[in-house]
């Protein structure tokens, strides 16, 4: 037997007792977490479900972190850090992409066996995942009504439904840059969502063709660019797997299912910065 195995204490010098030490779990709160899964089916493959489900709202908490900085990062004119930031957002949801590959394991017999046990609940109710839509433009005050029974989300819904978008900041950005932004755009319903605007096309253009000159905004453009066309593969990637699994049936949530998931492939969020390219 070798002096690793009989002596474990000494394990390559790893510290071994944690009876008055934060460890690894109390930094990362895992019995909080681990013990959060609670399956009301009999059924193996629910805990697939509800673990997909849970790291996808941990995913939407980090996102949201990072454009709530994002935002703040161009309101003070630091665009630097704020470049950072919306290149991680874009990469959380490549990992979100693929977390669907997992999620398409289940197959229909296996969902059906625990779709009963759902109730009505359904993604259609997650309050960051709204509030995510909220803060890139895609504003709906109507359905905040889904979250009255939950105060305290209702609340910051409500918040983030008044308050400019990281793409409402990057045009006002534009403006202070010296850029022609109409002024209806720049006193626009911030409740309202993004609609497009020539000044604002023509102040991007501007920005497309002389990218030397205006280098920072640039590259914002290009960040933006790259964060919408990673939230347009997550959507399909979800309309697909949704249709792979229940084909056409309706919600737990009670919309149309993989009907209403299509309507909203074709949300643009950032439209200038898209309709732009057809002029350069």
């Amino acid at each position: 037997m070798s002096d690793d195995q009989q002596c474990p204490a000494q394990w390559h010098g790893a510290k071994m007792d944690f009876s008055a030490a934060m460890s690894y779990g109390d930094y990362l709160g895992l019995d909080q977490i681990l013990n959060a899964q609670h399956p009301r089916s009999p059924n193996h493959n629910e805990m697939l479900f509800i673990i997909q489900h849970q790291t996808s709202e941990l995913w939407l908490k980090l996102m949201l972190h990072e454009l709530q900085a994002v935002r703040q990062n161009m309101r003070a004119g630091e665009l630097a850090p704020a470049f950072k930031m919306l290149a991680r957002v874009a990469r959380i949801m490549d990992q979100l992409v693929h977390a669907w590959d997992v999620l398409a394991t289940m197959t229909p017999p296996e969902y059906t066996a625990i779709r009963p046990f759902l109730g009505a609940s359904s993604g259609f109710q997650s309050h960051q995942y709204r509030e995510l839509e909220f803060i890139l433009g895609n504003k709906n005050a109507a359905l905040l009504t889904v979250h009255e029974s939950a105060p305290e989300a209702h609340a910051i819904l409500a918040r983030e439904l008044n308050a400019p978008s990281v793409y409402d900041e990057a045009v006002l950005l534009l403006a202070r840059s010296g850029f022609y932004i109409a002024p209806e755009r720049l006193a626009a319903d911030w409740t309202l969502p993004t609609r497009h605007d020539d000044s604002v096309k023509a102040a991007w253009l501007g920005v497309y063709q002389q990218p030397s000159t205006h280098w920072a905004l640039y590259e914002l453009a290009e960040k933006l660019v790259d964060l919408e066309t990673a939230f347009r593969f997550w959507r399909f990637r979800h309309v697909t797997t949704v249709e792979r699994i229940i084909g056409f049936k309706t919600g737990t949530g009670g919309t149309a299912g993989v009907s209403y998931l299509r309507k909203m492939l074709d949300v643009v969020l950032f439209p200038e910065l898209f309709s732009l390219r057809t002029a350069l």
